[in-house]
């Protein structure tokens, strides 16, 4: 599960409870629940207007699982079909940063061609750059991966449609 969920309850407080002098909260045993408010909570009006009561609670197992397939896509999601258009201009976008990469690849192996393979110049050379032929790996095979899934999906769907 990603993210962070906070349940809170509140419960307002009577003007007229705090106009004669009583405490407006119910005396329940909270000890170690108790959380100090948010400045945002004060000025909201938190312990003048309404207060807030700890809440407990725990899921089941099978209520874990039950959230964790929510997010989950299926079987099929991977098999629709893109809109032709998009996938054209994604690829030709990807094509301009492989040769944008190729080039800035070509030049650093031409600059690391001329130093010492051995000596330490290579190393400081490098650092604080790109790896650019990873980066052109990387591109390449993520083009090539999203043309076979959508030519598949592309064959699937004329097969069964």
């Amino acid at each position: 599960m990603r993210g962070k969920v906070v349940l809170d309850a509140f419960r307002l407080i009577n003007p007229q409870t705090l106009m004669l002098g009583q405490e407006p909260r119910q005396c329940t045993s909270n000890v170690g629940h108790l959380a100090r408010p948010s400045i945002q909570a004060l000025i909201h009006g938190l312990n003048r207007h309404y207060y807030s009561i700890a809440v407990s609670y725990r899921k089941t197992p099978a209520e874990e699982r039950a959230l964790a397939a929510l997010k989950k896509r299926g079987w099929a999601a991977g098999l629709a079909l893109r809109d032709f258009e998009a996938v054209s201009a994604g690829n030709e976008a990807a094509l301009k940063e492989i040769a944008r990469l190729a080039k800035e690849y070509a030049k650093s192996a031409k600059e690391e061609g001329e130093l010492d393979p051995l000596g330490a110049e290579r190393d400081v050379a490098r650092a604080g750059r790109s790896d650019a032929r990873g980066r052109l790996g990387a591109a390449a095979g993520g083009l090539v991966a999203g043309n076979v899934v959508q030519a598949t999906a592309s064959i699937l769907d004329a097969l069964a449609f």
